[in-house]
């Protein structure tokens, strides 16, 4: 028995095929199925018997009452279906297939789909998934769009719509092929659906019962009969009187029971488009009949050259509408959903608290802190901030904008990244998908040697975490599943987590983190702005990366650094005196100080001598004397 989920409105998955599950006997409570032998023949040892035919009946043994005045049982064969062959049209929705066995060289194979009743066959080779295990031909239940045919009589997308005459063509075959650049294409897997089944089971299978009445808009009845004339035709098959409702339609008495429209409604409808009282109870009634509701089925492929092996499963349903009950509602539209572009602006204003990773010259810690991001997946657009030189406490300015441009599925919540598979001789792409993460790393500029890594911060931008207004008040966010305190006055309460595609602007302090010892450290702090645009609102309102023209919405100065925030290899002299001049100018003073009496000691120490000699011979006294004495001597000459 296979298990199925109900969420709302979704319709109901079963994880077998529809046949399999037991709450309705394999689709064969109106008449089973029986194989047919060729008599006489006798197969091989191990080997099964291939059946010629079928044989479609039921048989049924009423004990008949002793007492020939009793009536006898009631007949179980009544109100039988009309036995001549019936057309119908057939929709066949494929979403998608799992689990599929190699087929190509590089492990993966190209599955497209193939559908098969009678001798109608539908499917085209050109509408394959490249490169993938896990094929997506579909994506559920859409809101209707237009419809284009295709060249095969198919809609868009994995819905096929085919004809054929039940039961001359009952068996529908729907089988994946894997596209090879030179045919024939190799099968993948098939699998058999019997459609006369489906239409004669009492169980209401040739098409879903869905949860709610819609008149128009998506899920709109797709039924050929409305609900109250399809609660007619179960009490006819059933052999119960027929269901008479109120004037208002808020009331209907089927069988011995009246079934009040409030019993199920408690207030109005809250779907758009619910259509009359009548009709929604008409739906409530059916719903307690345990008929087969809206659903989609998970049927197991199997191929002829490796019988009894799987071959992958395929998850999908089909309705069935007989042509003597007029023309059903419209299709489904199972068109996958198209990734939609965004753009993602991210500015960088401010670090704090950064760790220091160098020493310079002086014997500071210090680092030159730069930035950079990329969204996970799409490395190739990674980018850069400047360099904020010299930070001496972790602290960085730089005003500058990331610019990130990515394709969104919001069904799924992923991104959508087109891939040329390697060793792949086609041209084809593989699609990965990913949730939409932001990651930004903070690093420690080198010239002459590897950069030093100091943080990363990593934001999924779908549970984004809320940033602190202030830097003293940003800390780590514990990791999911961390208990919280079930006494909010003992500690502050992690803030829940929002999804930037509601809220589209964020701003704040983010903490940066860094793995020591198994643990994670913080190891700076960032202040970002945050601003996701669509594809037609970024053409809009462009903006520049970095602080490039057009540098608007917000506008980016240019930081105000400090003035020893530089190059120093540009400028030595500034280096050195914002290095070592501010850092050590009072030693600095006192060394000159020191230095100048130090010069003028020895001055002394080495002039001292030569002049206490001159001072105790005096030569320029002996020399005076000398000349006074001559003019003595020639005076007393005759």
């Amino acid at each position: 028995m296979g298990t199925r989920t109900r969420t709302g409105a979704a319709p109901q998955i079963y994880s077998c095929e529809l046949e399999a599950v037991s709450e309705f006997e394999g689709l064969q409570d109106f008449c089973q199925t029986f194989p047919l032998y060729q008599p006489g023949g006798h197969p091989a040892a191990g080997e099964d018997p291939v059946p010629v035919g079928e044989f479609k009946g039921l048989f049924r043994i009423y004990p008949l009452p002793e007492d020939p005045g009793v009536p006898p049982p009631p007949r179980h064969f009544q109100e039988l279906p009309p036995s001549q062959p019936q057309k119908c049209l057939v929709r066949v929705y494929v979403v998608r297939a799992f689990d599929l066995p190699p087929r190509d060289r590089n492990g993966l194979c190209d599955p497209y789909v193939r559908v098969s009743l009678g001798t109608k066959t539908l499917g085209q080779r050109d509408q394959y998934v490249p490169n993938t295990l896990e094929p997506v031909f579909g994506s559920g239940c859409q809101p209707p769009r237009r419809r284009v045919p295709g060249a095969d009589g198919t809609l868009a997308a994995r819905l096929f719509e085919v004809t054929g005459t039940i039961p001359l063509e009952k068996d529908l075959r729907v089988s994946l092929l894997d596209y090879d650049l030179l045919p024939p294409d190799q099968e993948i897997g098939t699998t058999t659906i019997d459609l006369e089944n489906r239409l004669l089971s009492r169980f209401r299978a040739h098409c879903g019962l869905p949860t709610l009445y819609r008149t128009a808009g998506p899920g709109r009845w797709r039924d050929q009969l409305p609900p109250s004339r399809a609660l007619e035709h179960f009490a006819r098959a059933r052999g119960l009187p027929a269901p008479e409702f109120s004037a208002e339609g808020t009331a209907v008495t089927f069988g011995d029971q009246t079934f009040l429209l409030s019993h199920f409604e408690s207030g109005p409808p809250a779907h758009r488009h619910p259509g009359v009282p009548r009709e929604r109870l008409a739906l409530h009634v059916l719903h307690g009949c345990h008929l087969v509701p809206e659903h989609l089925e998970t049927r197991t492929l199997y191929n002829s050259t490796q019988p009894g092996l799987e071959q992958g499963k395929v998850q999908m349903w089909v309705d069935v509408f007989p042509a003597s009950l007029g023309p059903p509602g419209p299709p489904v539209d199972i068109t996958p959903r198209k990734p939609q572009r965004y753009e993602l602006r991210c500015v960088v204003w401010n670090t704090r608290d950064v760790d220091l990773g160098d020493t310079n010259l002086a014997g500071q810690r210090m680092s030159d802190i730069y930035v950079t991001g990329w969204l996970d997946g799409l490395e190739e657009q990674r980018q850069r901030t400047d360099v904020h030189y010299r930070s001496l406490q972790g602290d960085g300015g730089f005003n500058w904008r990331f610019v990130f441009s990515f394709e969104y599925l919001a069904a799924e919540q992923l991104c959508v990244l087109p891939r040329k598979a390697r060793g792949t001789p086609g041209l084809d792409e593989t699609v990965l998908k990913v949730p939409p993460k932001l990651i930004l790393q903070v690093w420690d500029n080198d010239k002459f040697s590897a950069d030093d890594f100091l943080g990363v911060l990593e934001l999924e931008l779908t549970r984004l975490p809320r940033p602190a207004q202030h830097p003293q008040n940003c800390t780590p966010t514990p990791p999911q599943g961390t208990p919280q305190s079930r006494w909010p006055w003992r500690g502050a309460q992690t803030p829940s987590p929002f999804s930037l595609f509601r809220q589209r602007r964020a701003r704040g302090w983010w903490p940066c983190t860094v793995q020591e010892g198994g643990k994670r450290r913080l190891s700076g702090k960032l202040e970002l702005s945050l601003e996701l645009l669509t594809a037609k609102e970024a053409e809009e309102r462009p903006a520049g990366k970095g602080r490039e023209d057009p540098n608007m919405y917000p506008t980016l100065p240019a930081p105000v650094r400090p003035e020893w925030s530089f190059l120093w290899l540009q400028a030595p002299l500034r280096g050195l005196r914002y290095g070592v001049w501010r850092q050590h100018r009072g030693r600095l003073s006192l060394g000159l100080a020191l230095l100048l009496l130090l010069a003028l000691l020895l001055t002394f120490v080495y002039a001292a001598p030569g002049y206490l000699a001159m001072k105790l011979v005096n030569p320029l006294q002996s020399l005076h004397l000398a000349g006074g004495e001559r003019p003595a001597a020639g005076a007393g000459k005759p």
